[in-house]
């Protein structure tokens, strides 16, 4: 990689034009017929300020909400929200520096640079973000739910010292957490877990549970999305790693594209297993269009820069949004 990008006061223009004619996205590089597609400016926004995942996760929160025919409170997907925006800005922000103090800038993506050179704008949004969402669960959240919530919150955080407090961390805490999941499998359990966790539990506090959306039916579309969330972060890691999402590389196998089509599949058979389940079937085949879509977006990473790429991998990821809407 250029030079350029180990000074974290590059222009952001400037990195990202590097960054594209590294992989041969340049203007001209490519024949016509092949070239590269880049993400709109507002899309590439999205991601750039780390607003992806927590759009991502409030709407899997509703959406489970609505396959249990549950209303959620107005502050739950705010909450989700702010926790989810400050938990993404604070990973990306200390990956940069990280990775700016041991001068190996390599493994950095135009999203790190982006939170890097914004520095001054980024920490005190996130440190906004998080006063705003402990106010709101000391005011709004039952105190029963703290309770239930502190067990993933508490597995987050370990998780996350485990991931960069490195040599600080305990060692033995360490030793237990990291080889206990691959990063891919925590980042997906957790994530779809804090969707959920709303919904299940209101439903099993409610003590009664919709007969069109019992809880096992709900439990059963948790997991698959937890799967899909999965091969979601698998698949950016394979494609960012590997460095096989640049056009020369198109032909190339990543193992995304059969593990989409495998999950894919699998979600609509559960589907239709589920079908009395109306909702619930309706949730599951949406995750399953998620998983089909990555499998065709690994056929045609090489087509894709690797931002407009990392960009559609979470788009992907809204497919239960027309529910919201119902």
């Amino acid at each position: 990689m250029n030079a350029g990008l180990t000074n974290p006061t590059t222009p952001l223009s400037t990195v990202g034009a590097q960054h594209d004619a590294g992989l041969s996205c340049a203007k001209g590089s490519i024949p016509p017929a092949n070239r590269c597609f880049d993400a709109p400016a507002p899309l590439a926004l999205w991601h750039l300020t780390s607003l992806d995942a927590p759009t991502v996760a409030v709407v899997w929160a509703l959406a489970f909400a609505w396959a249990a025919h549950r209303t959620l409170p107005a502050w739950t997907p705010i909450l989700l929200a702010l926790v989810t925006w400050t938990v993404y800005i604070a990973d990306r922000l200390l990956d940069a520096r990280s990775a700016f103090r041991m001068a190996e800038p390599d493994p950095l993506r135009l999203r790190h640079h982006f939170h890097w050179q914004n520095r001054r704008l980024f920490i005190p949004c996130a440190a906004v973000s998080a006063c705003v969402a402990a106010c709101i669960i000391l005011i709004c959240m039952p105190v029963a739910a703290r309770e239930r919530n502190s067990i993933l919150v508490a597995v987050g955080l370990a998780y996350f010292s485990s991931v960069h407090a490195g040599r600080n961390f305990p060692h033995f805490l360490s030793r237990l957490l990291r080889p206990l999941l691959a990063k891919e499998t925590m980042v997906a359990v957790i994530f779809t877990a804090a969707c959920a966790l709303p919904t299940l539990s209101h439903a099993a506090v409610g003590g009664s549970v919709h007969s069109a959306s019992p809880l096992w039916s709900l439990v059963a579309a948790v997991v698959y999305f937890t799967l899909v969330a999965w091969l979601n972060c698998h698949s950016i890691e394979r494609w960012e790693t590997a460095g096989i999402s640049s056009p020369g590389n198109r032909g190339s196998r990543s193992g995304t594209y059969s593990q989409g089509i495998g999950i894919g599949l699998a979600g609509l058979l559960l589907a239709g297993v589920l079908f009395s389940h109306h909702r619930i079937a309706l949730l599951i085949a949406s995750g399953a269009t998620a998983a089909l879509l990555l499998a065709l977006l690994d056929q045609f990473r090489g087509r894709l820069t690797p931002l407009a790429l990392r960009v559609a991998a979470d788009m992907v990821l809204l497919t239960p949004l027309p529910f919201l809407f119902q």
